[in-house]
């Protein structure tokens, strides 16, 4: 793939040189020279000094020929922007943009644009590690909005269904492990101790799941 990274902080410089490692053509946009310096020696993508939004060096980039384009400055509104231009006037087909201030998401959104925030997920998921080791997110989608959480069903669920399990339209079982064979549940399937259930759902869900859990624990001590 030829790929288009904007913005080589570190965060752009360590995607540049994941995706240049896998083999793909990788263009790096900056505007202070300096900051290519955040990438590996080894690194031999090519680098663009330059304004993003400048059509020379896009061109010079190759962003009619690209296949990606990732805007990660730690400027929301370049982001955005830059993002937005790739996708409507350049027609590239996967544009990524960064979200750097969980506070200008609406600016991406209006756009329509698939956005990043690791500030937002970052807190999200570091929250779950301080308060919440019993249940382990497996996957994120998008911003963490929708997670793919684990479950090791105990011994106070055992003979239960997963709609005794799970109260709330937040949450949904998406497979059920057993012996190491796995099934697609539904809502009727009776659970058993030392099952691994992988549970689909936003925060409020799992929170909701959590206080259930935690509810039968007191009930049953």
């Amino acid at each position: 793939m030829k790929v288009i990274v904007i913005g080589c902080g570190r965060l752009g410089a360590e995607l540049s040189y994941n995706l240049f490692k896998r083999g793909h053509e990788v263009s790096v946009i900056d505007n202070i020279p300096a900051s290519f310096n955040n990438l590996p020696a080894d690194f031999q993508g090519r680098l663009n000094e330059g304004e993003a939004l400048c059509q020379d060096v896009l061109h010079r980039a190759g962003i009619e020929n690209a296949d990606a384009v990732a805007a990660v400055t730690n400027s929301d509104p370049l982001n955005a922007v830059a993002a937005y231009v790739a996708k409507t006037i350049y027609k590239v087909p996967n544009v990524l943009a960064r979200n750097y201030d969980p506070h200008s998401r609406e600016l991406f959104e209006y756009f329509g644009l698939q956005t990043v925030s690791s500030t937002s997920w970052g807190a999200q998921r570091m929250e779950e590690l301080i308060f919440h080791s019993d249940i382990r997110t497996v996957f994120s989608a998008g911003n963490g909005e929708v997670e793919l959480y684990e479950v090791v069903i105990n011994d106070l669920w055992d003979g239960k269904t997963f709609d005794e399990l799970i109260d709330c339209e937040d949450c949904l079982p998406v497979s059920l492990t057993r012996a190491g064979r796995a099934i697609i549940p539904t809502r009727q399937t009776i659970i058993r101790s030392g099952d691994v259930a992988l549970i689909s759902a936003t925060f409020e869900g799992i929170e909701n799941l959590r206080r259930r859990l935690r509810n039968v624990d007191k009930q049953e001590a």
